[in-house]
């Protein structure tokens, strides 16, 4: 579907949902950071088993979707990995994606909750543009009356035919050598209280919490995402922009909200602080 939008609402995904070339993938994980900070990282089934869109089947960016023995979490995989995985989800030539995760803002603000730009990133970085976010998640499907179910739904096996855009991903090196680059532009995307605690020197900061209505989870207009970016240079398409994060979630919500607004070649990081702080040789400011 080349006029697939990058962000769709529950009416027009409700509306499709007998479509046969629609995958619908829950790609919820859950990332608990209580305030004692005993970090918790877990896939996300158990919430889809429990209550899901009608006919999704569950993405497991932790486990299926991640590179495996991998030294940090859902670390990209190698492209032939993907594939195969993602294959088995159904998603192939001639369908289309909405990915969602299960947003709750009552989760808040233990629960880092923004999936689904992730695995709509990492799909766009092997080569699958057909590929939507909905707004609001779940969480906004079910306060507009929508229908959720229990019952596990799968797609038929399809041939997933990776072409990966080595553009889209960044690493330590390349970072590294951007903060150097007046034509390159590096944006953490956490909370200003994390940034302010440690961060990439001469990075920008423009926390995923402003991109966010954070009681629906909907993506903010066009023009009020241009006055969070417009400002640090990153809309102008002669300079790279790179998002990161702490391990490259929040990251994609950037990478999102910077191709709604024309950017769709922004690079995201992967592994963000966590790779970065795994070389004590790497600054890091604060």
């Amino acid at each position: 579907m080349s006029d697939l939008p990058l962000v769709v609402d529950g009416a027009w995904l409700e509306a499709r949902l007998d479509d046969p070339r629609l995958r619908v993938l829950d790609a919820t994980a859950h990332l608990r950071l209580p305030a004692d900070g005993a970090v918790e990282l877990r896939p996300g089934r158990e919430s889809y088993e429990q209550e899901h869109i009608p006919g999704a089947a569950f993405a497991d960016l932790l486990g299926d979707l991640a590179a495996p023995g991998a030294s940090l979490p859902f670390t990209v995989p190698e492209s032939d990995h993907f594939a195969r995985r993602i294959g088995e989800l159904g998603v192939g030539d001639g369908t289309y994606v909405v990915v969602y995760d299960q947003f709750d803002p009552e989760r808040d603000p233990e629960h880092y909750q923004l999936w689904a730009p992730r695995l709509w990133w990492h799909l766009r970085l092997e080569g699958f543009d057909d590929v939507a976010v909905l707004d609001g998640g779940l969480g906004l499907w079910k306060a507009e009356g929508r229908p959720t179910t229990t019952e596990p739904s799968a797609y038929p096996p399809a041939q997933f035919h990776a072409r990966r855009r080595p553009e889209l991903l960044a690493d330590a090196d390349e970072v590294a050598a951007a903060l150097d680059d007046e034509d390159v532009v590096v944006i953490n995307t956490l909370a200003p209280q994390t940034y302010a605690a440690g961060h990439i020197p001469g990075t920008h900061n423009v926390s995923f919490t402003l991109l966010v209505d954070p009681k629906t989870g909907r993506m903010l207009a066009e023009h009020e995402l241009r006055e969070h970016f417009h400002p640090i240079g990153a809309l102008h398409r002669h300079r790279k922009a790179i998002t990161y994060c702490g391990g490259g979630i929040a990251a994609c919500v950037g990478a999102l909200a910077l191709a709604r607004l024309g950017r769709d070649d922004v690079a995201v990081y992967d592994g963000s602080m966590n790779d970065w702080t795994s070389d004590p040789s790497r600054a890091v400011a604060t």
